[in-house]
C-alpha cells in the first residue's frame, strides 16, 4: 500500500429476524448482480456519519429494513482493485420493520437458517463475520451507559453543582449522541440527578417525545453512598424489554462496570472515560456477556484506534477492533 492509498469505511452487519420466540434465527443475504455474489449488507460510510449510522442507513438502503444494531461483531480489511485498502465494521442487527425492494445494488435478499446462510455467502471474511455472531445468542438484550457530555469545570461553577449545564461542546456532543443512541435503538431514558446528565439525553428524548426519568441511586453520591443499590438499579434497567439509555458520572461508570464485569467473570478494554462516551452492553439476565466503548459520538472519531473499542466477553479475551 503506497502512501497515496486510502482507507475506504464502510459499515454493515449480520441482518437477522425470528419469525417467534420458538422459532430459529434466520439471517439474511444480499445478492448483487453486478458481482453474482451473496453477501452480508454493507455500505460505504458518507460524510457527517458515525459507523454505526452508515450501517442502519445501508441496510435498509439494500435490503429494505429498519434494524436495531446490537453487539459489534468485528471489523474487516481488505485491498481494493485499484489499491486503496477498505476497512468494514460489522454489527448484529435485528430486522424490525420493512420489506425488500430490488434496487440498483441488491436484485435478491433471501433469509436463510444459518447454517444455509454459511454455505451461501460467496466470501470468507463473510463467514468469519457470521461465525462471531452465531458464537452468542442473537436475542440478548442490550442497555446503553454514557457519561455526561461536556459541562465546563466544577470549580468554575458558582452555584449548585447539581445544576450545572453542559457548555457549547457538550450541546454538540449530546446532539451528535442522539442518532447513535437511536442506532441501537434506545427507547426508555435514564439520568442521574443532574442537569448535565438530563441534558445530555435531552435531544434524543426530544426526538422520541419521551421524558428522562431520573436516577439518584446513580449519581456520585448516591453510588458512593451504596455501590450495591447502584448496581442493582442499572441491571433491573437492563432487564426490561425496551432498550434503555442511562446517563451517569465520571465517578460512577467505571466502578459500577468493574463490579458488573467482575460478577459476570468477563474483563473490559482498559479504555477512558472521556465525556460523552458510551458503553453499549450486551446482557443475558443479569450477566453481562459482551461490552463495546464508544470515546466519542461525534462523526469520524470511530475511525481512530481509541475511538471505538469491542469485542469483550466472557468467552473471549478483550481486543480492540483493528
Amino acid at each position: 500500500m503506497s502512501k497515496n492509498d486510502k482507507t475506504v469505511w464502510a459499515a454493515g452487519g449480520v441482518l437477522w429476524r425470528k419469525e417467534s420466540d420458538d422459532s430459529p434465527v434466520e439471517v439474511g443475504l444480499v445478492h448483487r448482480p453486478h458481482y453474482d455474489d451473496w453477501s452480508l449488507p454493507k455500505g460505504k460510510a458518507d460524510a457527517g456519519e458515525t459507523l454505526a449510522d452508515t450501517a442502519v442507513r445501508e441496510l435498509a438502503e439494500e435490503t429494505g429494513h429498519a434494524v436495531r444494531l446490537g453487539r459489534w461483531l468485528r471489523d474487516v480489511t481488505y485491498r481494493l482493485p485499484r489499491g486503496d485498502s477498505k476497512h468494514v465494521r460489522y454489527w448484529s442487527a435485528r430486522a424490525i420493520s420493512g420489506s425488500f425492494e430490488a434496487n440498483h445494488e441488491v436484485d435478491r435478499v433471501e433469509w436463510l437458517p444459518i447454517p444455509a446462510a454459511r454455505e451461501r455467502l460467496s466470501y470468507r471474511l463473510d463467514q468469519k463475520v457470521l461465525d462471531e455472531f452465531t458464537r452468542l445468542p442473537a436475542d440478548l438484550h442490550t442497555v446503553l451507559l454514557v457519561r455526561h457530555a461536556k459541562a465546563g469545570n466544577r470549580s468554575d461553577y458558582r452555584g449548585d453543582d447539581r445544576e450545572r449545564p453542559l457548555d457549547d461542546s457538550g450541546h454538540e456532543q449530546a446532539e451528535a449522541l442522539a442518532p447513535l443512541l437511536a442506532a441501537y435503538g434506545a427507547q426508555k431514558l435514564h439520568a442521574a440527578d443532574r442537569v448535565r446528565c438530563r441534558q445530555t439525553l435531552a435531544p434524543l428524548a426530544e426526538r422520541l417525545g419521551a421524558g428522562v426519568h431520573d436516577e439518584p441511586a446513580l449519581s456520585e453520591e448516591g453510588y458512593r453512598g451504596d455501590p450495591a443499590r447502584a448496581l442493582a438499579r442499572i441491571i433491573h434497567i437492563a432487564s426490561h424489554a425496551r432498550i434503555h439509555a442511562v446517563c451517569s458520572q465520571g465517578k460512577v461508570v467505571p466502578p459500577l462496570l468493574a463490579e458488573w464485569s467482575r460478577r459476570s467473570g468477563i474483563r473490559l478494554p482498559d479504555v477512558g472515560n472521556h465525556k460523552a462516551s458510551m458503553w453499549v452492553l450486551t446482557v443475558d439476565g443479569p450477566v453481562l456477556v459482551a461490552a463495546d466503548y464508544w470515546d466519542s459520538p461525534l462523526p469520524g472519531a470511530d475511525r481512530t484506534p481509541s475511538g471505538f473499542i469491542g469485542g469483550t466477553s466472557a468467552s473471549a479475551p478483550a481486543t480492540s477492533a483493528p
